[in-house]
């Protein structure tokens, strides 16, 4: 079994990236159950879409299912306050809370966050991202982390996307790598996590680079990728 592939949790600790000020990028709201969880028509096994509130119970038993798998990478919401905080923060105007779900039965398999989103001269953002233990080692993260790029790139318009990885999360490191993304540098004692102030590694893809890199690739179809469009302030 791997372990987990984790950054930032999505209750807002900075277990996987680094402060700044952002402008609005708009999210659906967490009433909208119905489109989010309506069947996608295109290939693939998963799936993004916004959490709803419907999605606690479920969402709360994986997260509590993989405390241990995920320590000490991640904190993820495992109680009913921090996943209502969770659903705030997804609502904000800088962060996009996407779970990945399996297409056969829409079962939550983990989650990517894009936080920190910023506009004006930087066009930017923070990715993280955990799995939970049942669905590791599947191949899920990697396809969702496709559908993740392309609604950075071509939805958000965003220019740059940055991980920062605990160096032994080695799963991590390799999904990264795996997208396209490049190791930038290193942060020594970067973030407290678990009480301890952990050693980072960046890691950042460029929109140009995602480009070329999706020629050679079959394109993520946008149904799948179910998040409103949002485009940057002119």
């Amino acid at each position: 079994m791997t372990r987990a592939l984790s950054l930032t949790s999505p209750d807002g600790d900075r277990t996987g990236s680094r402060m700044t000020r952002a402008r609005p990028v708009q999210a659906r709201q967490p009433d909208d159950e119905t489109a989010d969880r309506a069947p996608s028509t295109s290939a693939g096994r998963v799936f993004l879409r916004v959490p709803v509130p419907s999605d606690r119970e479920e969402f709360l038993a994986l997260m509590r299912a993989s405390r241990t798998f995920h320590r000490p990478w991640a904190s993820a919401p495992t109680d009913d306050e921090r996943f209502a905080a969770y659903l705030v923060d997804a609502r904000r105007p800088d962060f996009a809370a996407l779970l990945v779900c399996r297409r056969e039965d829409e079962a939550i398999v983990g989650f990517f966050n894009l936080s920190h989103i910023t506009r004006g001269l930087l066009q930017s953002a923070y990715l993280g991202y955990a799995v939970g233990e049942p669905f590791a080692g599947q191949g899920y993260m990697r396809e969702g982390i496709e559908l993740v790029m392309r609604h950075s790139f071509q939805t958000l318009r965003l220019h740059r996307v940055e991980a920062n990885i605990q160096p032994g999360n080695l799963h991590s490191v390799a999904l990264a790598r795996g997208a396209g993304f490049q190791r930038e540098g290193f942060s020594p004692r970067y973030l407290k996590i678990g009480g301890r102030w952990r050693d980072h590694e960046r890691w950042a893809i460029l929109a140009e680079d995602w480009r070329e890199r999706s020629q050679t690739l079959k394109s993520a179809p946008l149904s799948d990728v179910r998040l409103p469009s949002a485009r940057p302030p002119t």
